[in-house]
């Protein structure tokens, strides 16, 4: 019982490791369109439309100083410095997670088998 417990947190591992790769990728993806976009008929339009997907860059990218294709380059390079720091991060909590319900198996394992039990 005590393996399958810590098998369950490397499973959990697994499926929360690559969210900062999938928020990154999406991202990039907005930037696309936002690049796209400036250069259609309608480019306001479609612009004011990727506001909601841009998030909290909206600002920095739609208007601000230089070209829309370089805040759109500065963005970039900020949403990836941001992408390495979550994966660190990330890194660092999944490892402490696993360590941690390692460690309780580990003394749930000892209490099932009795080790330390002294019998009279």
């Amino acid at each position: 019982m005590a393996f399958v417990v810590v098998g369950l947190a490397g499973i959990f591992a697994t499926y929360a490791a690559p969210v900062p790769f999938g928020r990154a990728l999406a991202r990039e993806a907005v930037l696309d369109q936002v690049l796209a976009a400036s250069v259609a008929p309608d480019a306001q339009a479609r612009l004011a439309a990727l506001r909601p997907a841009l998030g909290e860059s909206a600002g920095a990218v739609l208007s601000g100083p230089g070209t829309l294709a370089e805040r759109v380059a500065r963005e970039r390079e900020r949403m990836r410095a941001r992408s390495e720091q979550e994966a660190a991060d990330l890194g660092a909590r999944l490892r402490l997670l696993i360590g941690v319900v390692t460690f309780a198996a580990a003394l749930f394992g000892l209490a099932m088998l009795g080790v330390g039990r002294s019998e009279p």
